[in-house]
């Protein structure tokens, strides 16, 4: 009996994909695939082969012809590619149904060789990827390498993705600071095993809300650079929590930039949140909080206090899309709390990138704004997962759609009205006009409200935090907007 080979359509006629052909070429028993054709945009290609595999069409046409050709699978295989162009061509894949898988991009490709191994599903990521950034290699390492850089919440989404970024530039020494020890040993192994042990990497385990704790450890390392990524982000969750929301976002942050200032950290670097901009919700008060904070504490001190503000994070702990998955798998419904809810999106790679890149040309005082790009609307973005997972929305996979949750906007902002906007060298990072602050009037409302929260005063701590974030709003006041 004649075995039964899958069907397959090539995406890419250039380098990449032609190392694909060889390969299946070469182990066509092993792996079963009939290579049926290959599409390309270059029209001049049209008719031409690689190892006897004819170029058959352009993207367009992918429909149409995976159709006509039973096509089982399209392998998209072109590595080094515009985000927007690969999401334009992975769009016209998932109009046929058929399984579509993607070879890894031109950074994760080892040795030049495209490794057969290595095809993966596409992911929603691909289909919402932006393009590439473009960094200044030589500018950040020479802001690095050779300094001590301390990463709080080291072992969160973002944190290690700094940790990751951090350790390519030849610090003299890494630390990642966090109060889970398993989330901070995992980043740990993984930077050991890349590096070969060849890293002086250390894991300190502590409380930002403990400043004992905190000064010993600054006055054993003295570090060069702080990147403070630790803090309580679940909206709904600190709606509930509010003390714990002051305790650790402006407590922790306070107890960081004194200890900062006290031991001459060279540049601190304070990760903020589109949440902050005329916040709806305690996790966005106390966010913007500390953004007012590092601004105040910048003008008195010798430490260059900076903030870098951005949206959602894709795959990120705290990100919708982890969720979808999850409700996918278990057939179902994906919850969602509005029909017509947006957000920004960007991949944690590229947050921890251009956070790195603001740094450098931080001078002090900055609240450096990321560029998001173009707003996604999140009950389109759960269209999608169900169907790239195989599924037909609302038919085999429902949308329920839940409500909004207390302190949820409908949209979110990048910007406050009274903040101007400036470019910078870099085209996806641009810098709020900076405001000054009182520093004995910041100081006396920052020990206000951590006092009323550990105090476990709810009522208190909210009308403090309105008085201290004046841009604190309710969410009727924008979601009626829309």
């Amino acid at each position: 009996m004649k075995k039964k080979y899958k069907r397959v359509l090539l995406i890419g006629a250039g380098e990449a994909g032609s190392m694909i052909v060889k390969e299946v070429k070469n182990k066509s028993d092993i792996l079963k695939i009939d290579l049926v054709g290959i599409i390309d945009d270059d029209i001049e290609k049209l008719g031409k082969e690689i190892l006897g595999v004819k170029i058959i069409g352009t993207s367009p046409e992918i429909p149409n012809i995976a159709n006509k050709l039973l096509i089982d699978e399209i392998i998209f295989s072109i590595a080094n590619i515009d985000q927007e162009k690969k999401k334009d061509i992975l769009d016209f894949c998932r109009m046929t149904g058929c399984s579509v898988k993607t070879i890894p991009g031109i950074y994760e490709i080892i040795n030049g060789k495209v490794d057969y191994r290595r095809v993966r599903d596409i992911e929603i990521e691909d289909l919402l990827g932006r393009s590439a950034v473009i960094l200044d290699k030589e500018r950040l390492e020479e802001y690095i390498e050779g300094k001590v850089v301390i990463v709080t919440g080291g072992g969160g989404s973002i944190g290690s993705e700094i940790c990751r970024q951090v350790s390519s530039y030849n610090p003299k020494k890494l630390i990642i600071l966090d109060n889970n020890e398993n989330n901070a040993y995992s980043i740990y192994q993984e930077l050991k095993i890349k590096y070969k042990y060849d890293i002086d990497v250390d894991i300190v385990i502590a409380n930002i809300r403990e400043y004992k704790r905190l000064e010993k450890i600054f006055s054993k390392y003295m570090p060069n650079i702080v990147f403070h990524a630790a803090a309580h982000k679940h909206v709904p969750i600190l709606e509930s929590n509010m003390t714990e929301a002051v305790k650790n976002n402006i407590c922790g942050t306070d107890n960081l930039i004194r200890v900062s200032d006290k031991y001459g950290v060279d540049k601190f670097v304070l990760i903020s949140t589109d949440k902050a901009v005329n916040p709806t919700n305690i996790m966005g008060a106390t966010k913007r909080a500390t953004e007012i904070m590092i601004q105040a504490f910048n003008d008195v001190s010798e430490t260059e206090f900076v903030a870098v503000r951005f949206g959602n994070v894709l795959g990120s702990s705290g990100s919708v899309i982890p969720l979808f998955k999850k409700q996918i798998a278990a057939g179902g419904p994906l919850t969602l709390t509005h029909k017509d809810i947006i957000r920004y999106f960007m991949t944690i790679e590229e947050a921890a990138s251009l956070v790195l890149e603001a740094s450098t040309m931080a001078k002090g005082g900055e609240i450096f704004i990321l560029d998001m790009g173009q707003p996604v609307k999140i009950y389109d973005l759960a269209v999608k997962m169900i169907r790239l997972s195989g599924y037909e929305p609302e038919k085999e996979i429902e949308i329920k759609i839940t409500g909004l949750r207390e302190g949820e906007k409908l949209f979110e902002e990048l910007l406050m009205d009274e903040e101007g906007i400036k470019s910078t060298a870099h085209s996806k990072i641009f810098i709020g006009s900076p405001h000054k602050y009182d520093i004995e009037k910041v100081r006396k409302m920052v020990d206000d409200v951590v006092e009323t929260a550990y105090l476990e005063d709810e009522k208190k701590v909210e009308t403090l935090m309105r008085e201290f974030v004046p841009t604190y709003i309710h969410p009727e006041d924008v979601n009626g907007k829309r």
